[in-house]
């Protein structure tokens, strides 16, 4: 073995090691120094802006995990659901708050934090049901059904892999727009994560949430969703944050946050024993 060859390898590698984990730490700085900025989705509970003030399961947990590491300037940008990944991907924010599904597609594109969330699926439909729809299955059944989905949101995947036609899928541009389709006859359902669909029908008589719905099964499993903190792929600041974020997650405050937006603790416990790694894997 050539001991002088060996010994330049290490003194390289460790000299490559200390740069980026002092690259890490000056992008903490940075943003300490001159703030952050956020993208989120005007999607209620999951992260949404009222008055300048952003709200939500995403905002709420990340604001105080930036806090936490010194960083109070954080400005927040709201833009369309599926404009989220190319956001920041072209660095026009540093993290999205949106709690987006963790899915092996996205993770090409983007890179994500710990777990921070999990939660189910769910119908918007006409008051009363009229078309009596409970799950995806109703749509391959009956051709002349059209179910809406969020441009962008994973809901494509699961009426996809039932095999339901383009033909009967009306692309939306947020879910604030569901309701108004509905009535309008433009879909006959909408499809969104359940804590969705029951916060578009609050407040709404013309509208409710689905009765008995049926979760879709994809792969032989019952969906469930898994949402995090995306970020760029060359971000030098996630492995920082999610040290604060896991330090974060073993609070009552954690628990409280995601409570008090109608998750339940099955829900918590199951965003906690999810892994970003597994659920990036095809």
């Amino acid at each position: 073995m050539n001991r002088p060859r060996v010994k330049t390898a290490l003194i390289v590698l460790l000299a490559a090691l200390v740069a980026s984990f002092g690259f890490a730490q000056s992008t903490l700085e940075h943003y300490q120094q001159n703030g952050i900025t956020i993208g989120t989705a005007n999607e209620i509970p999951y992260g949404w802006v009222d008055g300048g003030v952003a709200q939500g399961i995403s905002p709420d947990v990340l604001t105080a995990v930036l806090n936490n590491l010194g960083i109070t300037d954080i400005r927040w940008t709201v833009t369309e659901f599926g404009s989220l990944i190319p956001g920041v991907i072209a660095n026009r924010f540093d993290i999205v708050a949106a709690s987006q599904a963790v899915l092996p597609a996205r993770c090409e594109q983007v890179a994500f934090s710990k777990i921070n969330d999990s939660y189910g699926e769910g119908f918007l439909v006409m008051a009363g049901n009229p078309q009596n729809i409970h799950s995806y299955d109703d749509f391959v059944n009956n051709p002349q059904l059209r179910m809406g989905i969020v441009s962008g949101a994973d809901q494509l995947d699961f009426a996809q892999s039932y095999g339901i036609p383009e033909s009967q899928l009306i692309m939306l541009n947020a879910n604030a727009d569901a309701p108004s389709a509905l009535t309008a006859g433009r879909i006959d359902a909408y499809a969104a994560t359940g804590l969705t669909v029951v916060g578009l029908a609050g407040g709404n008589d013309r509208v409710e949430a689905a009765a008995d719905f049926v979760d879709p099964v994809v792969d032989g499993e019952v969906v469930r969703s898994y949402g995090a903190f995306t970020f760029n792929q060359n971000s030098e600041f996630l492995d920082v944050f999610n040290e604060a974020l896991a330090e974060f997650h073993q609070t009552q405050e954690y628990r409280d946050i995601l409570m008090s937006y109608g998750l339940t603790e099955q829900d918590v416990d199951a965003a906690l024993a999810a892994s970003t790694e597994e659920l990036c894997t095809p």
